[in-house]
């Protein structure tokens, strides 16, 4: 016979807040479709090294669901796309309702932390009888992460005459891969008393790149030459090709399932192609949308969106005057007044608690991985510095959508206060004027180059932001 629940049991369940783990609230169908979900994700990851990689990726997928591109000449359709020099991309589905009641709009970012090639690079170090490159580091990485792990070389080069490039060396099978080179144990003496920000200084980011001589002993610095003569055999480029070139450094390991029972993913990227992928799948697997739905899918995120690339730019705006236009209004007129009326979510990651870190987190207020996509009301640094915080009344609205639809979701925030912090693309959002909230899945490792999220809160992510494209209240 059941135990009878006391009245204070009783109280406690209808008023307390507790996160609910998403396999245990799951049923088996739920779990399953989670699964296969994650397995296409780890495609879109192993596809998507880069965020050049990401937009191709992104557009064999919308022409298959019928999108097309919107330009001065189109005439008619109700999904359409743009692309901004290659490295970002904006998405749209016409709603039932006029573009004039205001549009839902889904923003994360394609670039992740990574290690870039400099425009003169290769040399040839004597002493040591190796070619290497120097590099520069892109956002926020912890440096001795990068040291003595594989890695792959991907970008494009423009050559003088127009003609462009892409490289891709790496991750294919029998490909050779590059590495920084660490010091050994026996000889770090000095480098153990330094603190972890200067064990590895910037300059010693100087990759391993070659260390066969060319055979001409007239030649002072033979190994760099045979270096640039395989590139010249394999790619028809020389030395100056460099100068406008966008290399990139990025992790030579695939996707992994990580624990025991499978329920973790592992890959370099999650922050935050983990919000680019969902929100993209949600937008092409909603339901007709109520209002107009758009994913922009941002550059240069890492580094403060600036640029012609980032969400600082006039790429999204202008994509939206286009939509506005093309739906038989005045741009001009209208633009601001539509921004007011509508909704984004910025769609990016959150810090979940590490268990072996504990001490920086409030655990009450801190995202647990598993537990479903984070609702994060704001961000920012210490006094809530550089940060988008939404209203009271939108954050409501987000609660009451995801409750009404069985979302699993939880509240968060990125530490304790004092502890750090970071921000978003969602500020440089809400400075147009709509309803902007942080909402994106829990992460172990953030800007790590194998970074962990539980397949459930991917799932989560994927069926919240299906539920704010359909409106389903």
């Amino acid at each position: 016979m059941a135990k009878k629940k006391s009245k204070g049991k009783k109280l406690a369940e209808k008023l307390s807040y507790k996160k609910k783990n998403f396999w245990e609230k799951a049923d088996q169908a739920l779990k399953e479709s989670a699964l296969a979900f994650n397995d296409d994700y780890r495609d879109y990851l192993n596809a998507g090294k880069t965020e050049r990689k990401v937009v191709e990726k992104t557009l064999n997928m919308i022409k298959d669901g019928g999108y097309d591109e919107l330009t001065d000449q189109t005439e008619n359709g109700k999904k359409f796309y743009k692309v901004n020099r290659k490295k970002n991309i904006a998405i749209a589905r016409l709603g039932k309702k006029d573009i004039s009641h205001g549009f839902r709009l889904i923003v994360s970012h394609i670039d992740s932390p990574r290690i870039d090639i400099k425009q003169m690079p290769l040399f040839e170090d004597s002493s040591a009888d190796v070619s290497l490159l120097y590099t520069h580091y892109y956002g926020g990485i912890k440096k001795y992460q990068w040291m003595a792990i594989p890695l792959a070389l991907y970008g494009t080069v423009i050559k003088e005459n127009g003609e462009s490039v892409e490289i891709e060396i790496g991750d294919k099978e029998g490909d050779p891969v590059f590495t920084f080179s660490d010091l050994l144990p026996h000889l770090s003496a000095k480098q153990y008393k330094k603190k972890l920000n200067e064990a590895i200084d910037a300059q010693k980011l100087r990759l391993t790149f070659g260390s066969i001589p060319y055979p001409d002993d007239e030649v002072k610095e033979k190994i760099k030459l045979n270096c640039l003569n395989i590139l010249n055999e394999r790619y028809g480029i020389e030395e100056e090709d460099f100068i406008s070139a966008e290399l990139e450094l990025v992790p030579a390991f695939s996707a992994k399932d990580v624990g025991i029972d499978r329920g973790l993913l592992g890959s370099y990227g999650h922050d935050d192609r983990v919000c680019a992928y969902t929100s993209l799948k949600a937008l092409l697997e909603a339901e007709q949308p109520e209002y107009t739905s758009i994913v922009f899918l941002a550059d240069k995120e890492e580094i403060g969106s600036e640029g012609n690339t980032g969400a600082k730019s006039n790429f999204i705006i202008d994509f939206i005057a286009d939509l506005i236009d093309f739906s038989g209004h005045n741009s001009s007129e209208k633009l601001r007044k539509i921004l007011r009326k509508s909704k984004i979510l910025s769609a990016d990651v959150n810090a979940a608690i590490n268990p072996l870190f504990s001490e920086v987190y409030e655990k009450q207020n801190a995202p647990k991985i598993g537990c479903g996509v984070t609702v994060t009301k704001f961000t920012g640094a210490r006094g809530k510095g550089g940060a988008n915080d939404a209203n009271a009344e939108f954050v409501a609205e987000i609660r009451a959508l995801f409750n009404k639809n069985d979302i699993n979701w939880q509240i968060g925030e990125i530490g304790k206060v004092d502890e750090g912090g970071g921000g978003t693309i969602a500020k440089f959002m809400a400075e147009y004027g709509p309803d902007v909230i942080d909402c994106g899945p829990p992460v172990h490792g953030m800007h790590s180059p194998f970074e962990v999220v539980s397949k459930g809160d991917v799932y989560s992510a994927y069926l919240a932001y299906k539920v704010f494209f359909e409106n389903r209240k």
